[in-house]
């Protein structure tokens, strides 16, 4: 039996064959695809490189160890949660836990309160067409092309409270939008 490149194989996919296989090769090649994405994170709470390193081997070796035995539905972000709470805690051990970090973080929800994967492309774009000039801009920086809130500052002007009301709003907004169109375009109900 031919053995699948690691590289042509879906998170989930990688996932299901560390879960199948009992095999930590699996997953060490999805934690690898998502390794710069938690040196970054852990960069932007702890500003120190050695830390941020640290930090990285810490979810590593957490994620192979206590990976929950349940579907994960997005790994991306669920690795993306665990990294920036193990720096809150990190930060909070240490004392040093600063108000912009906390207002950063309440700016951020679970990546999956809205089921993404139950709607189709023409169905969010639809909605993305529904919302409000910014608050379409705002989600499209932010979640499509994951910039940062400084950079979606720097790219449209808005004011950093703007950015996170926009995204906020828009978000709420979007799964509104979404949950209208999806329930009254069922036939009997």
């Amino acid at each position: 039996m031919k053995v699948p490149s690691p590289h042509t194989l879906s998170d989930e996919e990688l996932l299901q064959l560390h879960r199948t296989n009992s095999d930590n090769y699996w997953l060490g090649q999805l934690l690898q695809r998502y390794t710069l994405l938690l040196l970054g994170v852990a960069m932007k709470y702890l500003k120190d490189k050695e830390q941020a390193q640290d930090a990285v081997q810490q979810i590593f070796l957490k994620a192979l160890t206590q990976l929950p035995a349940g579907e994960i539905l997005n790994f991306k972000g669920w690795l993306y949660i665990l990294m920036r709470n193990h720096c809150l805690q990190l930060l909070r051990h240490a004392g040093t836990v600063r108000a912009d970090h906390l207002e950063y973080v309440d700016s951020i929800d679970e990546p999956d309160d809205i089921p993404w994967k139950k709607y189709s492309v023409e169905e969010l774009s639809a909605a993305l067409a529904d919302l409000q000039h910014e608050q379409k801009i705002c989600i499209v920086l932010f979640y499509l092309q994951q910039k940062s809130y400084q950079q979606i500052m720097e790219h449209t002007s808005y004011t950093f409270a703007q950015v996170k009301s926009y995204i906020q709003n828009g978000k709420r907004n979007l799964k509104a939008i979404l949950l209208k169109k999806h329930t009254t375009g069922r036939p009997n109900e």
